[in-house]
């Protein structure tokens, strides 16, 4: 036979052997109508189109089941979920006879022959039917052409957060479920069991939050271009577990704080102590503040935990400051000092006329004292005394400056430790009080 001829055909020999007879016989890898699509009658209608077109929309009802709730990103300011969603419709053209008036069963593959409601997910980035081991999809007609269909699906949708009180945040999400092509002229979506179309596993937990609530709202939305459409929406409240952050953020902040108040009880001589003490303070605090900025977006607003780690530093800071404060007024008292002693002969042994007999150990030990090495019973012990000149003594070994230049030297640059012993204590738990009353 000929190459162009029909290939349907094929030849079949009958006696005599030299005596071809064409033989039509069909053709066995051609799909033949299963027995369910012929009860459905799916080849009598057009399912491009929906039920009932050119009438009233189609009630489309939506039952969710939230499997679980996988991760929350603020970096990424998104969610991923996994949930059964269900749509139930009734399509007449999908009736058939029963007598036992029981339903029909089906897999994904004849979900491709027929219609069903045009759902996707608003502002999801990825969203994926599960297909192992085959494709997570269910169909159930019954006999008067009521339609269950359900899907397995796992999305990734955004999520406006405001992290204006992180960590002691409490964040709202939602996932909104809408029709692509059918407007409300032709498809009303709408929760199956009203505020009981939403449920959960009981096992859904999550590291850093805890689930308050699911609740189930519909809205109706409306694009310029196409239309009014329905849409549904899955809103969930997420509060943040805050033991975490008090581990890793708050409480080395508040040591590295009170670390750097150790230094206000070292001697104010001890330089090679205190200051890398308070270097030591300041680098590990910028190093919290780093590390937690590293894992978060880079918000334009300030965060709860950027006040208190900023104010924690400020604290670190001003040990340091604090310090060379009084290392330079320590300098310049001894400077005066020094010129004083290159004026004033040095007595030892003796009362000057002077002398005020009121003034007390500490007094001598914080201003002007000077002092003659004596060495009695084989050991060298140091006499301290204050010299007071009164106006006209002073008049006369200075020439004529007043008391007030005197005075200048009686500074105690002790006082700043001890002052600082008191405020910085003081003022960072005044600090923590008014930010836990705050935020909590």
């Amino acid at each position: 036979m000929r190459g162009w001829e029909r290939r349907d055909l094929q030849l079949v020999f009958l006696s005599p052997p030299h005596s071809p007879i064409l033989r039509r016989i069909p053709d066995i890898t051609k799909n033949t109508m299963s027995n369910s699509e012929q009860l459905l009658s799916i080849n009598d209608h057009d399912f491009t189109m929906r039920p009932g077109f050119g009438g009233p929309a189609v009630p489309v009802g939506v039952d969710v089941q939230v499997e679980s709730l996988d991760t929350i990103s603020e970096v990424d300011m998104d969610f991923t979920m996994t949930l059964y969603i269900r749509h139930y419709w009734k399509d007449e053209r999908l009736s058939f006879h029963s007598t036992t008036n029981k339903s029909m069963t089906f897999d994904g593959r004849l979900v491709k022959k027929i219609w069903v409601p045009d759902m996707f997910f608003v502002h999801s980035k990825k969203s994926f039917t599960h297909d192992t081991t085959t494709d997570n999809v269910m169909l159930r007609v019954y006999p008067d052409g009521k339609v269950l269909y359900s899907q397995r699906v796992t999305v990734t949708s955004m999520c406006s957060m405001d992290l204006s009180r992180f960590p002691l945040d409490t964040q709202t999400c939602s996932l909104e479920i809408e029709s692509y092509a059918y407007t409300d002229d032709d498809l009303m979506l709408y929760w199956k069991k009203g505020n009981n179309s939403l449920s959960t596993d009981e096992n859904i937990s999550l590291s850093q939050f805890l689930i308050q609530e699911f609740q189930t709202t519909s809205k109706l939305a409306f694009y310029s271009s196409t239309g009014w459409y329905n849409r549904l929406y899955i809103t969930f409240t997420l509060r943040r577990h805050i033991f975490f952050f008090l581990l890793q953020t708050y409480f080395p902040a508040t040591l590295m704080v009170m670390l750097s108040w150790v230094s206000f009880w070292i001697d104010r001589r001890a330089v090679p102590a205190r200051v890398p003490l308070g270097i030591t303070t300041v680098l590990t605090m910028s190093t919290i503040i780093t590390g937690v900025n590293a894992s978060m977006p880079r918000v334009s607003y300030i965060k709860a935990v950027d006040i208190y780690l900023w104010v924690s530093f400020v604290f670190v800071f001003l040990s340091v400051i604090e310090y060379a404060a009084v290392n330079y007024l320590s300098t310049v008292q001894e400077r005066k000092e020094k010129k004083l002693r290159e004026r004033l002969p040095c007595t030892c042994g003796m009362t000057h006329p002077g002398m005020m007999g009121s003034y007390s150990e500490e007094d001598v030990n914080n201003t002007g004292n000077y002092g003659c090495m004596l060495e009695e019973n084989g050991a060298m012990k140091q006499q301290r005394m204050m010299v007071h000149l009164d106006i006209e003594e002073n008049n006369q070994i200075t020439g004529h400056v007043g008391s007030s230049a005197y005075s200048s030297m009686w500074v105690d640059t002790h006082a700043i430790d001890k002052y600082s012993r008191v405020i910085f204590p003081g003022s960072y738990t005044l600090f923590n009080i008014i930010y836990w009353s705050c935020y909590l």
